[in-house]
């Protein structure tokens, strides 16, 4: 499989206080192209600073990032991103909050309006796709919190982006929602095909959707293990009370209270 995304020896130090905070220290992960990987690991491990490497948002002090074979020097334009929390604008419907990304960034926003009802249709398309057809026209506070973050992640896919940046967007979900937005994931990446990186603390939610699961050390983060999922595709939920399902749980779970008690 062809490396779509490329950090090798990535070292980050937060500036600030006495001698700043090392979030990150030689950390290496390579991701497919079309790979879905998840990442875990303690809190404060620097999952998340991981995300903002690879997304353009931080630079590392140290280390190569590099996406779709281009070093990264700056926002990944090719990237969409969704987070624990929908961040839906209350103003806005449902259908105006998906298009936003194409209202603001370029080379979309040029286009925008020439390209409006073209537009439209691929959001309305996306909405059905996680079941929020005839959703459109409702606003945030009109839908529940599963229903939010089904919209939050159609505006992450709105600008059709080769990768898919996800940081805990399930976590603030009871278990029931949330297992029923793991299917919906699920069902977007084998349609559409993007290469996904998932940044969790559920390890149940890591195993049943990806690929590849890396688990972090405690800070300063780097990968200290990568563990292939070798359980069939396409994943029912019923597959997470299989023996070999656990077994894989409970090898994660072992490596992170490893890493913790080595911090």
């Amino acid at each position: 499989m062809t490396a779509f995304v490329d950090i090798e020896a990535a070292t980050l130090t937060y500036q600030g206080g006495a001698g700043g905070v090392l979030a990150l220290r030689d950390a290496t992960l390579t991701v497919g192209r079309g790979e879905f990987a998840a990442v875990v690991g303690p809190s404060g491990c620097g999952k998340s600073t991981l995300m903002k490497l690879v997304t353009g948002l931080v630079r590392p002090s140290a280390g190569r990032i590099a996406v779709d074979g281009k070093p990264v020097a700056g926002p990944v334009k090719l990237a969409g991103m969704a987070f624990q929390n929908p961040n839906l604008l209350p103003w806005r419907t449902v259908l105006d909050n998906v298009l936003l990304p194409l209202e603001i960034v370029e080379p979309h926003r040029s286009r925008f309006r020439a390209e409006r009802a073209q537009n439209r249709a691929h959001a309305e398309e996306l909405l059905a796709m996680v079941g929020l057809e005839g959703f459109g026209a409702r606003f945030p506070w009109e839908l529940s919190g599963g229903m939010q973050q089904r919209a939050s992640l159609c505006r992450a896919l709105i600008h059709q982006p080769a990768l898919l940046m996800l940081d805990e967007p399930f976590a603030a979900l009871d278990a029931f929602t949330r297992e029923e937005l793991w299917c919906v994931l699920r069902d977007l990446w084998a349609r559409i095909g993007f290469t996904v990186i998932l940044v969790t603390h559920d390890l149940r939610e890591a195993a049943f959707l990806a690929d590849v699961v890396h688990v972090m050390s405690a800070r300063p983060g780097r990968i200290v293990l990568s563990r292939p999922i070798d359980l069939p595709r396409p994943r029912e939920l019923d597959v997470c009370y299989e023996p070999h399902f656990v077994d894989i749980v409970h090898e994660l779970r072992a490596k992170i209270a490893e890493v913790r008690q080595a911090a």
